[in-house]
């Protein structure tokens, strides 16, 4: 089943937002699965769950309200931004392993440039090693296991840099918002928020932990993985 890539270039958030909600609600034949790529001019971004109190000064940056999942993130120049507009049903996929799909086609577009990704219990996205990004080893704080009748654990964020954030909404079976990836921005937004939610976790970006990719370069890698990991 194909995945059809649209290369938007830069362009707003909100009118971006919309014009995803349009096409999830229009029935459409199966083959009409898409795949966004783009960046965003610089906003704030709040989830459903969002709480105003994680925006700590947004400044002259706008914040949207959105239908996505999650806390509050950053979106701005220098950052690949993929929304797949899927029908997840129709390709066989469940919402859990959906997730996991986005999130390990970030972990394999990062090994293309030799850094290890890691996943964090209870907390979508992808983290890297601040101190050594490209080390193979497992981290201290895994496994993080639940046990049956107890709470989820809560995320250990300990020696850990954000590098890729996720959110996404799924209606009807039909998936839209995505994952953002950080390669070279200017991070001092992300000191405006706590990022999703999380007061004083680090964000990182390619070109701070040492790697020299162009965004087009990330973006097409990224957009590899998503349209690999995401046929049906």
């Amino acid at each position: 089943m194909t995945l059809q890539a649209r290369w938007l270039g830069r362009v707003d958030y909100l009118p971006t937002f919309q014009k995803m909600k349009e096409f999830t609600a229009t029935p459409a034949p199966t083959n009409s699965d898409q795949l966004w790529i783009c960046e965003h001019s610089p906003v704030f971004t709040l989830g459903l769950a969002g709480r105003p109190e994680h925006v700590l000064a947004p400044g002259d940056i706008p914040v949207v309200p959105t239908d996505r999942g999650g806390q509050v993130t950053y979106h701005g120049p220098g950052q690949v931004v993929a929304y797949p507009l899927i029908d997840l049903k129709t390709r066989g996929i469940f919402v859990k392993e959906y997730v996991y799909r986005l999130e390990e086609a970030t972990l394999r577009t990062l090994a293309h440039w030799g850094v290890t990704g890691h996943r964090v219990a209870g907390a979508p996205g992808i983290y890297v090693r601040l101190d050594d990004p490209f080390s193979h080893a497992v981290l201290p704080q895994r496994p993080m296991r639940r046990e049956p009748g107890t709470p989820a654990p809560q995320p250990d964020f300990t020696g850990l840099g954000k590098i890729a954030a996720l959110g996404i909404k799924v209606s009807n079976h039909r998936a839209y918002h995505g994952l953002a990836l950080n390669v070279a921005m200017d991070l001092e937004p992300f000191s405006r928020i706590n990022p999703c939610g999380y007061p004083g976790l680090p964000t990182v970006d390619l070109f701070t932990i040492g790697v020299s990719a162009t965004w087009d370069e990330a973006a097409r890698e990224l957009a590899a993985q998503l349209t690999r990991l995401l046929a049906a």
